[in-house]
């Protein structure tokens, strides 16, 4: 009994502890709340000049999460993003116009539409709800046709975009759009350990390519985390070296 007190307890210690920061809990969570609501704001008291009442898509709630919970990732960044909305949007109104069984239309949608994101570089995984919004949206969505993607779609996604770029900047430590540059001693860390380590960027991208699955994370990405944990784990080997030396001298 008390082995699996002790089991079930490192089990909910492995799932509480985390290595994401309350900082970075709370910056995440509140940049995502003001997303949402400036684009409501926006949408709402804003004249953008269209001949139907301005809808926001649910979809754009996946979306902010990626934007302010993960901006670094492949996944958030401006051509995902709108591109795969954009996709997606008119994969699912031409589903909806020319299959007449919505469950079919609707998983057909999404079917064209993961496959189209693969295609065209823009992966963004909450672009897959737009298109089933196009095909069981109701006669609201129904009623404006092809503009639920040039007009709909693309001001909610520009909007959001946008607010990612301006939120996410206003934040110490992130950047958006991502810019493929490594952390502030990169430089260093190549001129230090480079000799002992035959590993280049190439060969994280390499690496990455022969995976099977699809692995949200970029070759920098990659390489900045195996720095970080060779110079973590060299500072480790250099304190238990000096207090073994220590402990000999006494």
């Amino acid at each position: 009994m008390q082995k699996l007190k002790e089991q079930i307890k490192a089990v909910l210690l492995r799932y509480l502890s985390g290595h994401t920061g309350l900082r970075e809990k709370l910056v995440s969570s509140v940049t995502a709340c003001c997303s949402i609501l400036f684009l409501l704001l926006i949408v709402q008291y804003v004249e953008l000049g269209l001949p139907f009442k301005m809808l926001v898509l649910a979809s754009m709630g996946a979306s902010a999460f990626l934007l302010f919970v993960t901006p670094h990732s492949p996944m958030a960044q401006p051509w995902p993003v709108f591109a795969g909305h954009l996709v997606s949007a008119f994969i699912g109104v031409a589903c909806a116009q020319w299959i007449h069984s919505a469950p079919l239309a609707a998983a057909i949608a999404v079917l064209l539409s993961i496959f189209m994101m693969h295609v065209l570089h823009c992966l963004h995984p909450p672009s897959t709800a737009t298109a089933m919004i196009a095909v069981l949206g109701g006669p609201e969505v129904h009623a404006i046709g092809w503009q639920f993607c040039y007009e709909v779609v693309a001001i909610n996604t520009g909007l959001m975009v946008l607010l990612a770029i301006v939120f996410n900047n206003m934040v110490p430590g992130r950047r958006y759009p991502m810019r493929h540059s490594h952390h502030a001693h990169h430089s260093e860390f190549l001129q230090q350990h480079q000799q002992h380590s035959g590993l280049l960027e190439e060969d994280f991208k390499w690496a990455l390519s022969q995976m099977d699955g699809l692995i949200d994370v970029s070759a920098e990405d990659l390489v900045d985390i195996y720095e970080f944990a060779t110079e973590h784990a060299q500072n480790r080997m250099d304190q238990q070296a000096l207090s073994s030396s220590a402990d000999d001298h006494f």
